[in-house]
């Protein structure tokens, strides 16, 4: 139950962050929706998730640990199927410049969102977890 919990308030932080920092995430303004959402992620990360790393861990072992962000898409997307207000939609990045550093203007589709999604959930995830171990 305590790793339900901490994996829900995770997830409940990284959807708000993905949500009002890209627009990423569309839970139409509704807290339920995102209460909802992270608490079924935990749960299919829980149950699902183990049974798609052991089914496609060959896939894993030849990408070498890379194939765990498509595995981390699949689950998200089954959320977004089982919560029809919960959406993940694509985006526009509008460029960045800093410092003589640039990033140009980038346009998302749906997949791409959904890897960048799962990239930043895997990453907010493991930069909570590293802190408060």
């Amino acid at each position: 139950m305590k790793r339900i919990l901490r994996s829900f308030f995770i997830n409940f932080i990284a959807f708000w962050l993905i949500s009002s920092l890209l627009g990423a995430i569309d839970f139409s303004g509704r807290m339920e929706i995102l209460i909802l959402a992270s608490l079924l992620l935990a749960i299919v990360d829980l149950v699902v998730k183990p049974i798609l790393n052991l089914v496609l861990l060959p896939l894993n072992l030849i990408t070498l640990g890379a194939f765990r962000w498509i595995i981390n898409v699949i689950v998200i997307y089954l959320v977004t199927l089982l919560i029809p207000e919960f959406k993940v939609k694509p985006f526009i990045f509008p460029g960045l410049q800093l410092y003589g550093f640039v990033i140009p203007l980038l346009h998302f589709n749906l997949f791409w969102t959904y890897i960048l999604v799962s990239f930043i959930l895997s990453l907010v995830s493991n930069l909570t977890y590293s802190l408060f171990k």
